[in-house]
């Protein structure tokens, strides 16, 4: 189990950091679906990771950022946007 959230964990990193990555180069537009997937997929992983660590305040960091995800592409959904 160990071995599975800490996978879980670098996972939702690496898609964080991609996602910066894609938008800092101007590959991805910040305000896209994709990206917003990406922001949501990875600060959910970060927040079970962070959770199972017992490192509250980044728990909770991830899911703020998890719900702004949520709303961005509740958002997006609803301005009929599909990129």
């Amino acid at each position: 189990m160990d071995l599975l959230l800490h996978a879980i964990g670098w996972i939702g990193a690496g898609l964080l950091v991609f996602g910066y990555g894609m938008v800092s180069t101007s590959r991805m537009s910040g305000d896209s679906a994709h990206y917003q997937v990406l922001n949501l997929a990875g600060s959910a992983a970060l927040m079970v990771n962070s959770a199972y660590n017992d490192a509250w305040p980044s728990a909770g960091l991830n899911l703020i950022w998890a719900a702004i995800g949520v709303v961005s592409l509740v958002k997006l959904a609803r301005l009929g946007v599909a990129q």
